[in-house]
């Protein structure tokens, strides 16, 4: 079996921490962290999240130390922030570096995020993270690394399955070298986009999910949300520009499902304490990593006006969480909402 080479990851948080300490099952791994003083506590205390680091894992305030160490990175930083990190890095970036992506989270340009609720975007206006990363750098080999990967989950040493989507064979391989172990099963696809977007519309309906539990609905209801909400997904998939069948895999069905149900997932917490009575502005303020559904959101209601799209669910969602509506009102809505059909995407 060939040796593992070294691997960078980008960003500290709960993610970026989950996969150093897998990747450092098989490698070794320097995480870097804009924090100077971040990277010297978790280098002398050995712990974050209140898991210990492997031994594997150093952590850096030079990126430059990573790009000359490792050909191999995963960049794992929020959505809103990513554009801004990839120009701050481009310089030390060369074209034999490939980038794999964690981040289930949309980009936006040529607005000002704080005047989408005003002035609407367009599809120009959008972009996923391997865009991102192709349009600031002259990175050419990139993959994004999706599917049910609830971080707090990796963190204890559950087991989980991801997903490398790439264009590049090579790509897959050598990140499957990395992190195949006894805790990660790791699947390829070549469909990008589709598994990008699987990864970023699931975070939305998560919320939803949320918000049912928050409010002391079942089940019953709960199993609609999420069965419709992949159906949006999908017909959203596919104006975008994405095959359906990424929504049926692990990148697609199988996150929703781990992200739609589980206490670990911070975008159906966020739901959960929504639905609990908390505002916006309340449960934003008391979370150290705001959910990304939540962004996500914004930018796909406005997004699916300007493209004229039917998306009840992410149309409700916006309404109970940017405008205050009252969830029962809305879930009545949902619930009376008049469907054509179960399935028409088949």
């Amino acid at each position: 079996m060939p040796q593992a080479e070294p691997v960078g990851v980008i960003g500290a948080g709960t993610f970026g921490t989950a996969m150093a300490n897998l990747l450092a099952l098989n490698t070794e791994v320097m995480v870097y962290s804009r924090s100077e003083e971040l990277a010297e506590r978790l280098n002398r205390e050995g712990f974050r999240f209140g898991v210990k680091l492997h031994e594997r894992v150093t952590v850096v305030n030079d990126f430059s130390l990573v790009a000359e160490r490792c050909q191999l990175i995963f960049p794992i930083v929020p959505s809103d922030a990513f554009r801004s990190m990839m120009r701050s890095i481009t310089d030390h970036l060369r074209p034999n570096h490939v980038l794999i992506h964690g981040t289930k989270g949309l980009d936006v340009t040529g607005i000002q995020e704080d005047q989408i609720r005003t002035r609407g975007i367009e599809r120009k206006n959008v972009h996923t993270m391997t865009d991102v990363i192709r349009q600031e750098s002259v990175v050419v080999r990139v993959g994004a690394l999706t599917g049910p990967n609830l971080a707090r989950e990796l963190l204890d040493g559950q087991p989980s399955a991801s997903v490398i989507a790439s264009k590049f064979d090579e790509v897959i391989d050598r990140a499957k070298l990395v992190l195949k172990s006894h805790q990660l099963h790791v699947f390829g696809t070549h469909d990008m986009l589709g598994a990008e977007l699987a990864g970023v519309l699931k975070n939305v309906i998560a919320l939803g999910s949320g918000i049912l539990k928050g409010v002391g609905l079942g089940k019953n209801i709960q199993a609609m949300l999420i069965t419709r909400g992949l159906v949006e997904m999908v017909h959203f998939g596919q104006a975008l520009g994405s095959d359906k069948r990424a929504f049926f895999g692990t990148a697609g069905i199988g996150d929703l499902i781990a992200t739609a149900t589980s206490k670990k997932s911070r975008n159906y917490m966020f739901g959960y304490r929504i639905g609990s009575g908390e505002t916006l502005a309340e449960v934003a303020a008391t979370s150290p990593e705001l959910a990304e559904g939540v962004r996500t959101l914004m930018i796909t209601r406005h997004l699916a006006r300007s493209m004229r799209l039917r998306v009840p669910i992410t149309e409700m969602l916006y309404q109970i969480v940017f405008e205050g509506h009252p969830v029962n009102e809305a879930m009545n809505y949902l619930i009376t909402y008049p469907y054509d059909v179960d399935v028409d995407f088949l």
